[in-house]
């Protein structure tokens, strides 16, 4: 197992389709079952011993500052203009170590099986071999999610695009573990992370390990009364 020290937690996203709560509330300060996405996600990675994080802020970005206050000592990267999630992490990067670290997005909700998951990555975790290792998430049991589903996977835990499939197993949850050495000779500016995944894909240095936990997405206004319901006590 590689230790990793660093995280970052992706904030900065618009939440359009949150609205109209969002018009005045960024998403990742949602409240579901009494508790902030933002809180639940900063919550996993203090609970993996990681003291060193990184929070983007983009829309709202004073309110989000702000409740971070009473969390200790966070670095915050602030995005005037979004830069995506590639251009986001890309960005922070002198503030995430010099080797591996987690990105976690402040827009979902999961819990733990027996082990915690950024452990069960962590130990998974090879950075001679990889340079990006993705929690997967069954599509099957993935509350609130309404896609076809992102990737198969192979007996040696190497996600495969859906492509021209009309549906895949597994959906990326949000949570991974990245390598500095991915975002060598990354675009500038504004890009998605899809673009490294592809990149690392094609060197085999792209590993997948599927999630053994509950996983919800809060996409709408809606769907919150039903999240709130099943994580309530």
């Amino acid at each position: 197992m590689s230790a990793i020290t660093h995280a970052m937690v992706l904030a900065a996203g618009l939440g359009l389709r949150m609205r109209p709560i969002t018009l005045t509330t960024p998403k990742p300060l949602v409240s579901v079952a009494g508790r902030t996405m933002l809180d639940r996600a900063l919550d996993h990675v203090e609970r993996a011993g990681i003291d060193d994080i990184v929070v983007n802020t983009h829309w709202l970005a004073d309110t989000v500052v702000e409740h971070l206050a009473g969390r200790g000592e966070i670095t915050i990267s602030h995005e005037p203009d979004l830069l995506e999630t590639g251009g986001g992490v890309a960005k922070a990067l002198p503030h995430l170590g010099h080797s591996s670290f987690y990105v976690v997005n402040s827009d979902i909700i999961w819990t733990d099986g027996p082990v915690p998951a950024l452990a069960r990555l962590a130990r998974m975790w090879d950075p001679n071999r990889m340079d990006a290792l993705l929690l997967l998430q069954k599509v099957e049991g993935a509350v609130g999610y309404e896609g076809k589903g992102d990737f198969f996977l192979d007996a040696a835990d190497v996600p495969h695009r859906r492509g021209e499939a009309p549906s895949a197993p597994y959906l990326f949850s949000g949570v991974q573990v990245l390598h500095h050495r991915l975002f060598e000779g990354a675009p500038e500016g504004k890009f998605s992370l899809n673009v490294l995944y592809d990149r690392a894909a094609q060197a085999r240095r792209l590993f997948g390990l599927v999630h053994d936990g509950n996983w919800y997405h809060v996409g709408t206004p809606e769907a919150l009364p039903e999240v709130e319901r099943l994580l309530s006590p």
